[in-house]
């Protein structure tokens, strides 16, 4: 009996098959990557925990909205700590924290201007007697306009003598229009004087107020108060000056009708 041939099969079979096995294979090879992609992703993401304002901890693969205002924890897979997110401010919340920035920056410049100014006040004046003699110094230059403007005042004292033994032939009439104009020019400038010494006295006492705050500062600095630690100095307030008269006005208003003597 004659056994039967074998039969294989064809070429385009085999190939069909062959096709059929490596499409298969791509796409379980496909399936695999994205899977592991997504692991991936999953890990990076890290795990945000936090504790709620009810008490409550949440977690969860993203910020938590329940706790916008309270610090959240980036954990790894592992548990371990990855970040700390700090709350999200709202716009109130940071306009806040940017007026508190301004404000602590104005206080450091005002620090560090006063620590240069402690510092500039003792390379100025190392002991007492340097800070006496500068306070001579500004006072001689005022002193000086001083007697100026009391020479000046003499001078205009004795200026106006003659003309008052003249105005006496004239007690009961009118006053001559030059007679009249000399004393009225000499009224307005002695006002002007006096005004300019009083101005001079106030900028006196304002140099002597400034250079006593001053020598207060410097003692407490050479005694070993560090620099930048004792505050602004005292503002000291420029010297009031009255306002001057016109010298129409000022001969107006004392002589009405006729100048009395002085």
């Amino acid at each position: 009996m004659t056994r039967p041939r074998a039969r294989f099969p064809s070429w385009g079979t085999r190939l069909v098959a062959g096709c059929v096995v490596l499409a298969a294979g791509a796409w379980l090879a496909g399936a695999a990557g994205s899977a592991w992609a997504q692991s991936s992703s999953a890990a990076s993401s890290g795990i945000y925990t936090c504790v709620a304002a009810d008490g409550r901890r949440l977690t969860a693969d993203r910020p938590i909205d329940e706790c916008r205002s309270r610090d959240q924890r980036v954990l790894n897979r592992d548990g371990s700590l990855r970040a700390v997110v700090p709350p999200t401010l709202t716009t109130e919340e940071a306009a806040e924290g940017d007026a508190r920035a301004r404000a602590l920056a104005v206080e450091r410049t005002a620090r560090a201007d006063a620590v240069r100014r402690d510092r500039n006040l003792l390379a100025r004046y190392p002991d007492e007697a340097a800070h006496q003699r500068a306070r001579v110094a500004a006072a001689d230059t005022v002193r000086a306009a001083i007697r100026i403007t009391d020479n000046r005042l003499r001078d205009l004292a004795a200026e106006r003598r003659p003309l008052a033994s003249e105005a006496e032939f004239y007690a009961d009439k009118p006053f001559p229009a030059k007679l009249k104009g000399q004393l009225d020019a000499n009224d307005a400038t002695v006002d002007a004087q006096r005004s300019s010494a009083l101005n001079q006295q106030a900028e006196l006492n304002r140099i002597n107020r400034l250079y006593d705050a001053e020598l207060e500062r410097l003692r407490r600095l050479w005694a070993g108060a560090p620099a930048g630690s004792l505050g602004a100095l005292p503002v000291v307030p420029a010297a009031h000056r009255p306002a001057t008269i016109p010298a129409a006005a000022a001969a107006s208003a004392a002589v009405p009708a006729k100048s009395a003597p002085r």
